[in-house]
């Protein structure tokens, strides 16, 4: 579903409620409960009334972990406002625990103030033994900080689908619903979407589909007619560029822009892949999309994956690969392979929690050495990185752009916060995307009526793309070390010192933007530099300190290899420099090497985002501290 803006976002909901700039709800409970769903369908219906929003889905680690349990916990936040925001929120404003354990899971990040809706049904003795409680916190003072509100949502929604002949256990199923329709009243939101959305959801059981909207309207009703939500809440449209726009994931960008890339480099495009979470939702949708020439191939482990897609590029396609850190493991001798063959392949990295299995719902940016260093050999290869979920279709192209001009793999590296958070997505137009079609080679190249895959272009260092079977083109490529030009087999050491250097200097070569720098103020003495999905954390604490007074500057690294050729001077400029990371310090210590700056890193590894709060407080001592010496 997409929205268009005209300036000023223009929604629609009943009159009334105290004003509010911005809100961050929390809907978590067991991994059966459908938070995701209704977190998504929450945000849906802010994203079409036209609020700026950012969100936070948080997955159980186990796939069926025991019920009841903090480790089942499932947890959905969505921050939506009337001004452009850039995080899902450090906490809630509003938790919906719809259990005990969830309850207990996230209670700490509720504010003294903050309101708490309870689902009271399953505050029984056996789901409080589970989670260490020994009495009912809801029977004692240890909620008295909170304005709390306690809701027998699955006794309501039995009562509310008596008449539609469900049983128990299907009828409770719905308690979700009610939920959604209980916030939908307290904050204004529409209802017409939802109850289309379900309908069109379960088109094969009307009679689920029905259920289902009888507990969205009855939650709604519930909140209308009950004293005790005496007040509700009205968040605006925010005002956002014209435009036509639609909440989308990182996932589903990037998807979105690997389609993009086919159509406009006029290629077509194969997806060899393996299932990993947190990167399999590219696969699922890009399977969607065969009208545009894309081939999606579910190979049986990693390395088939990445094997056929370069052997897609070596037929004159653009070859795709997607996976995390783990993956990556497997696919880097193919990728050196690439290297070696200089053939354009897109390797996608939605990283998550290491090391090995690690944590595979989680959120880390640990994959940044293993993307620059991560093969045998000197094997260079560009690296991308976008900086949140609507990024993820320009830096699709971007990548794509690179992979084809330069000949090269490319690590394009998204991470679990980007790849399932989500927020507005400005469509552009077709017209504006940039030309990425590219020239294969049709005709002998050497002096002696031969084709050599390895003559280069001048300006780019990159070598001719035939494609097989092309009449006079017969050529060899392969994994072992190549003669300069003819790209026969060469173990001449002078040889292999030109092509190492050549191949690296092709990647030194890649034009990239230089970097811009926010510095409302032109007086910052501290900088802070981050990648990836540090973005949004970094971006909010920078609006939070500026507004305590104090000049601090801004700058966000899209392309890490080859770094902009103005950094140096960027990072030089500062006095000092802060760079927080979801690792222990990886673009710190490159920086560091490259620069022979001593950047200060903060780093974070606890398979959850920054909050602006924390870097705030980082950054204000900081400059506090060079302001006084």
């Amino acid at each position: 579903m997409s929205t268009r803006v005209d300036g000023d976002a223009a929604g629609s909901a009943r009159p009334g409620g105290v004003k509010l700039d911005r809100v961050v709800i929390r809907f978590a409970g067991d991994s059966g409960d459908g938070m995701q769903l209704t977190g998504d369908r929450f945000t849906s219906e802010a994203a079409a009334f036209g609020n700026d929003l950012s969100t936070m889905p948080n997955f159980p680690a186990e796939i069926r972990a025991p019920q009841g349990t903090i480790p089942g916990v499932s947890s959905f936040q969505v921050h939506f406002a009337d001004y452009d925001i850039l995080t899902p929120g450090d906490r809630p404003d509003v938790l919906v625990a719809m259990n005990p354990a969830a309850l207990k899971a996230n209670i700490a990040d509720l504010p003294a103030g903050g309101t708490l809706i309870v689902n009271t049904d399953e505050f029984v003795k056996r789901n409080l033994t589970k989670v260490g409680y020994d009495a009912n916190p809801l029977d004692d003072d240890s909620l008295a900080p909170y304005q709390v509100h306690q809701v027998a949502m699955a006794t309501l929604t039995q009562g509310a689908l008596a008449d539609t002949g469900l049983g128990k256990k299907d009828a409770e199923r719905c308690k979700n619903m009610f939920a959604l329709g209980l916030l939908s009243w307290m904050y204004h939101r529409p209802t017409e979407g939802t109850e289309r959305f379900l309908r069109e959801k379960f088109a094969k059981k009307p009679d689920i589909a029905e259920a289902n909207v009888l507990a969205f309207r009855a939650g709604y009703y519930y909140g209308e007619t009950t004293e005790a939500f005496a007040v509700t809440y009205q968040v605006a449209p925010a005002k956002l560029a014209t435009g036509t726009y639609r909440q989308i994931t990182g996932n589903t960008a990037l998807a979105y822009g690997i389609v993009a890339a086919g159509q406009q480099s006029k290629l077509p495009v194969l997806l060899g892949t393996y299932p990993i979470t947190p990167a399999s939702d590219i696969l699922h949708e890009l399977s969607k999309y065969k009208q545009f020439g894309i081939t999606t191939f579910q190979a049986e482990d990693e390395i088939a994956g990445i094997c056929a897609a370069l052997g897609a590029s070596y037929g004159g396609a653009l070859g795709v690969t997607s996976t995390s850190g783990p993956g990556v493991a497997l696919k880097s001798e193919t990728i050196g392979l690439g290297v070696m063959t200089e053939l354009p392949l897109l390797v996608i990295d939605v990283q998550r929690g290491g090391p090995s299995t690690g944590l595979p719902t989680k959120t880390e940016q640990a994959d940044l050495l293993q993307a620059m260093f991560g093969r045998n050999g000197e094997s260079p290869v560009p690296v991308v990185a976008p900086q949140s979920p609507a990024d993820c279709f320009a830096a699709a192209i971007e990548a794509t752009h690179i992979a084809l001009k330069y000949r090269t793999p490319v690590l394009l590296l998204s991470d679990g916060a980007i790849a399932n958070g989500s927020e507005p997505w400005l469509i552009p137009d077709v017209a504006d995307l940039p030309d990425l079609s590219v020239e294969f080679a049709t005709e002998p190249n050497a002096p002696d009526g031969t084709f050599w895959p390895y003559l280069r272009d001048q300006e780019t260092l990159a070598r001719a793309w035939a494609v097989p079977g092309t009449p006079g083109l017969q050529h060899r490529i392969g994994g072992l070390e190549k003669a300069d030009g003819s790209g026969n087999i060469s173990y001449d050491p002078d040889n292999h010192d030109r092509m190492v250097r050549l191949r690296q200097a092709k990647i030194d070569g890649i034009e990239v933007p230089d970097l811009t720098v926010d510095d409302p103020s032109g007086k910052a003495r501290v900088l802070v530099l981050g990648w990836g999905s540090s973005y949004g954390p970094i971006g909010a604490a920078a609006r939070r300190v500026r507004k305590l007074g104090h000049a601090v500057a801004q700058a966000h690294l899209r392309n890490l290899n080859p770094f902009p050729k103005n950094l140096g001077d960027v990072l030089k400029s500062y006095d000092k420099v802060v760079v927080p990371e979801m690792n222990l310090g990886q673009l710190a210590l490159l920086l560091r090497g490259r620069y022979l700056v001593d950047v200060i890193s903060y780093t974070k590894v606890a398979g959850l985002p920054f909050k602006a709060e924390e870097l705030q407080d980082v950054l204000t001592d900081i400059v506090k501290g060079v302001d006084a010496a």
